[in-house]
């Protein structure tokens, strides 16, 4: 196989007009299962297909059948029949979607322990392609897109670079900013997941969960941040997701970024809890992270009250807003002595009253509540409203809330506000000093609030002391008179010009 340098660039950008195959047919929402499955078809295979080279040249002298028993030995296994080339090899066959899928299904079976019922929610055989001729021709044209030079991804070209994870999330990211209101159900921009993981400072040997886990970036985000910080991968990552497609999605990234220490159930986090320690307790953690869905309606109201797990013996959430109902699923899985969260929240559930207000209460007054983030608008994909952060630990060092309020620095997008690096180093650093900052940080007692009513409305407690302008009526009058005199002077000057050429 002929090998071509090395870019992330160019990767990303291969992936991405891979996409070219479905545009103007199928709408990103739908097209985007397809493309990530196919990079991580082609991604296997090409792993699989070095790795048999490298055990065919080395051990070209062995015993019949070694090279087979090695292969075996591998993160996975390929039958031979799923590889990715031999389904280019068969493009111009009528049946590429049949084909695809059974290639799919095959991988499936042969690695249960991985990838168990991640492929039954996506079928390249599916009518939304089109009649069968329109959409053989468009799984010819997606096969024939990855099987281009710079998509070759086998170790022996890719080297140490974590390419295929940083594609997979590029795609992931580019699919998410285009499909509004639907993205927040699958992805965290990156530079929140940045955010969320260093206020947590999550350490080898911890447990990291978030309960509506979408693609599994946040949870990868700290991963990432342990092994960049000590080389080790000695931890474990915990999810849930309700969305099936979307489920998959985390598994294969999980797997893209060679994360197998991790647990990604499928299911619905507040009705059906599946990370577990017994039939009637929930699994602890050391982190939790989440960025649920805002505000969501039919959330589980109707069997709260008689929840298992007694999560909302604090108060039960509003019908229709089951923003709390996650924090208080979370607090709940939080260990004892090390626990500490970070979920991602609307500014509504600051302030709003009736049951939230009751609960609010009971969090600070538990001294549960570590800090208050207000971060820019427009920074979640699908919403331009602005949203906060969370943070809540389950052994504090005081009895005060920290108020961060980083509403107002930001790098202004096109469609989307982004964090610089800049804006997260001072709010990290403003939560590690955990002092006042004059219009940016203030650190209130819970007598404080209690004096507010419980209200967290971050407002309240970092006071905008920016000096009003102060302007002088009589220096304004005096200015305005002046203007009005030159004004006068210019207009007679024009009338003199005028009579001069004979207008009068």
């Amino acid at each position: 196989m002929k090998q071509t340098p090395i870019s992330q660039d160019s990767i990303n950008a291969a992936v991405w007009a891979a996409c070219d195959s479905f545009r103007g047919t199928v709408d990103s929402s739908i097209y985007k299962d397809y493309v990530l499955t196919m990079l991580f078809l082609k991604y296997v295979s090409d792993v699989w297909q070095d790795h048999y080279e490298s055990y065919t040249k080395e051990y070209a002298n062995a015993e019949p059948g070694l090279v087979e028993e090695l292969l075996k030995t591998e993160r996975f296994v390929l039958p031979p029949s799923a590889s990715f080339y031999a389904l280019h090899e068969a493009r111009f066959e009528p049946g590429n979607g049949e084909r695809i899928d059974k290639s799919l299904h095959a991988i499936e079976d042969a690695n249960l322990a991985k990838l168990r019922d991640v492929f039954q929610d996506i079928s390249f055989n599916a009518s939304r392609l089109g009649d069968e001729q329109q959409k053989n021709d468009i799984l010819r044209h997606l096969l024939e897109d990855f099987a281009k030079p710079e998509l070759d991804l086998s170790p022996s070209r890719v080297g140490n670079l974590d390419v295929i994870g940083n594609a997979y999330e590029y795609l992931i990211k580019n699919f998410a900013s285009t499909s509004g209101k639907k993205a927040g159900e699958f992805y965290t921009p990156p530079e929140v997941s940045e955010l969320m993981a260093r206020l947590m400072n999550p350490q080898e040997g911890e447990d990291i969960c978030d309960p509506t886990c979408g693609s599994g970036s946040l949870l990868l985000k700290c991963g990432r941040l342990i092994r960049e910080r000590t080389g080790s991968r000695r931890y474990a990552l915990y999810g849930q997701e309700s969305i099936g497609s979307t489920w998959a999605l985390a598994k294969m990234n999980m797997f893209l970024h060679g994360e197998d220490n991790h647990r990604i159930e499928w299911g619905d986090t507040l009705r059906n809890p599946k990370l577990l320690a017994g039939d009637t307790s929930l699994r602890h953690f050391d982190v939790v992270v989440a960025n649920p869905p805002f505000s969501l309606d039919k959330w589980g109201f109707d069997t709260a009250q008689h929840d298992p797990f007694g999560r909302y013996r604090r108060g039960i959430p509003p019908r229709t807003k089951g923003d709390l109902a996650f924090i208080l699923h979370m607090i709940e899985t939080m260990k004892a002595g090390t626990g500490r969260m970070a979920v991602v929240v609307p500014h509504g559930i600051l302030f709003r009253g009736a049951a939230e207000a009751q609960i609010r209460q009971k969090l600070v007054e538990e001294n549960l509540l570590d800090a208050v983030i207000g971060v820019p608008e427009k920074l979640f994909y699908g919403t331009s409203i602005p949203a906060a952060v969370l943070v809540f630990r389950s052994k504090k060092k005081d009895g005060k809330v920290l108020f961060i309020d980083a509403s107002r620095e930001f790098h202004p997008g096109k469609n989307q506000n982004l964090l610089r690096e800049v804006d997260l180093e001072r709010i990290l650093a403003a939560y590690a000093a955990r002092t006042e900052v004059e219009n940016y940080a203030s650190l209130a007692t819970l007598e404080d609030i209690a004096a507010q009513d419980f209200n967290l409305n971050i407002v309240r407690y970092v006071h905008d002391t920016q000096p009003a302008l102060k302007y002088d009526m009589g220096e304004l009058l005096r200015e305005e008179m002046e203007l009005k005199r030159q004004w006068d002077g210019v207009q007679e000057e024009i009338a003199g010009y005028l009579k001069e050429l004979g207008y009068d």
